[in-house]
């Protein structure tokens, strides 16, 4: 007679497990096509964790509820640079009636220029193109919405050279101002003025 207390454990062998594997149904699940049957690497079942049982989910969910899109045919009016340059500039003023006064100053630092639907924009350097970039998309929406194009795209060009060079010192404003017109320097020798 055996020992109550003593019970013991049987795990089973590697052939045992072989053997229950074999007794399931060789045919795939229902929810399985028999493409993806053919096109998977083993004829057994497939896991539902399994990449294929998700891909096979997803074609059995657009069987049932295709997602039958329209093609809407956005509108595509040509415009001009004037008809850019007005909503550009309603675009900058609106941003500064928010109180976005830096984006305003950079949407205004230079106008664009037009090439078909290509919008060309130059900034003077790789921060304003930054800057600028965060608020590319929205202003897109607007133009393409107010311009009636919606194949609108805007390209920035950084153009360092266009950067202005700011006088500081009264001697760099006075030879500003002289460049602009020469005949400053007559009225400072004439007048025996001091810069």
């Amino acid at each position: 007679m055996e020992d109550p207390a003593f019970v013991e454990v049987v795990t089973p062998t590697v052939e045992e497990i072989l053997e229950v594997q074999a007794i399931q149904p060789s045919t795939p699940p229902p929810t399985i096509t028999q493409k993806e049957n053919n096109n998977s690497s083993h004829a057994g079942p497939v896991s539902a964790l399994s990449l294929a049982s998700i891909r096979a989910k997803k074609e059995m969910q657009e069987q049932i509820n295709p997602n039958t899109k329209e093609e809407v045919a956005l509108p595509t009016e040509s415009f001009n640079e004037t008809d850019l340059l007005l909503y550009w500039t309603k675009y900058a003023q609106k941003l500064g009636d928010k109180g976005y006064k830096i984006m305003e100053s950079l949407l205004l630092i230079n106008d664009p220029t037009v090439d078909g639907t290509q919008v060309r924009f130059e900034l003077p350097n790789e921060g304003s193109k930054l800057d600028f970039e965060s608020e590319k998309n929205d202003l897109l929406r607007f133009l393409r919405s107010h311009l009636h194009n919606h194949d609108i795209s805007i390209e920035v060009i950084v153009n360092e050279a266009v950067e202005n060079k700011f006088a500081f010192t009264p001697q760099d404003k006075y030879n500003r101002l002289n460049e602009l017109n020469p005949t400053l320097d007559l009225l400072r020798k004439t007048f025996e003025l001091d810069i």
